[in-house]
């Protein structure tokens, strides 16, 4: 990977775009083949319990992954360098949102309770929030004035 902030993005939207359209795809294919939205709950079914924490916890866990791995970028780490550990820390953030997603979405399968459908939507609307940006990158990475103008004017190559 080159230090070339523009194709650096566009691989990482890329990869979102990706995550994003497989969950829908496959959100869409279970609620077309399925066509049941029960919306009652059964208290003996374990997936009532474990999808909804499944879910919290990937949506927390993203949030701590991505930060403790934002912390271990060094202000003296390259900008290269800086920008593979960004590129890492999001790709880990999007799978911790991405796991869960696709656990409701199939639970949702199984047994056409809303519920799960319910959370896979909302799982989904928050990773394609978290569409990666040069902003947010240069919000959350600890950048020296060199990086800065080295990510503004990136070398010819």
């Amino acid at each position: 990977m080159s230090a070339n902030p523009s194709s650096f993005f566009k691989t990482l939207s890329i990869i979102h775009l990706a995550l994003v359209g497989g969950i829908v795809a496959f959100g869409t294919f279970k609620y077309l083949n399925n066509g049941t939205f029960i919306a009652n709950t059964d208290p003996n079914d374990v997936f009532i319990y474990v999808v909804p924490i499944v879910g919290a916890f990937g949506y927390f866990m993203s949030q701590f992954m991505f930060k403790k791995q934002l912390q271990a970028i060094k202000k003296t780490d390259s900008l290269l360098l800086k920008m593979q550990k960004y590129q890492a820390a999001t790709i880990v953030k999007f799978a911790l949102i991405e796991g869960p997603a696709f656990l409701a979405i199939i639970t949702y399968g199984f047994n056409g309770n809303a519920l799960f459908l319910v959370i896979a939507i909302f799982l989904v609307v928050y990773l394609f929030m978290q569409k990666p940006s040069q902003r947010k990158f240069l919000e959350e990475v600890p950048l020296t004035l060199e990086d800065k103008k080295e990510f503004n004017n990136p070398p010819n190559r």
